[in-house]
């Protein structure tokens, strides 16, 4: 089982970051995706959410309006559209797989930095 993320970097406060997802060793289709992310000296936070098909998908209030999670289950990807970027989203944001309690699949994060 792999996730690899990418597509983090430095950018300034107003900017966007696209980041991608990519899975393989698993049926992807199969399984909810998530993206958390873990501030230095804070908790790892869950930041969005979508369904396996993704019919449907949930966000951190303070990432509302600027965030958007989609898939493509056709490339086994996840992808987190990150809009109007402020410098408290500055983190390590790690793809998360779940399905059920029992599969529960890690990827070894990217950093996102967002200063002036």
């Amino acid at each position: 089982v792999q996730l690899v993320e990418s597509g983090g970097g430095l950018v300034q406060p107003g900017d966007f970051l696209n980041l991608s997802c990519a899975a393989s060793g698993f049926p992807f289709s199969s399984y909810g995706m998530k993206w958390h992310r873990q501030a230095p000296g804070k908790a790892r936070e869950l930041v969005a959410y979508i369904s396996s098909t993704g019919s449907s998908a949930l966000f951190l209030d303070s990432v509302k309006g600027r965030f958007t999670i989609s898939r493509d289950n056709a490339k086994s990807t996840v992808y987190l559209q990150m809009n109007s970027l402020r410098p408290d989203d500055t983190a390590v944001y790690y793809c998360n797989a779940v399905l059920g309690t029992t599969y529960n699949y890690w990827g070894q994060g990217t950093r996102v930095t967002v200063s002036s």
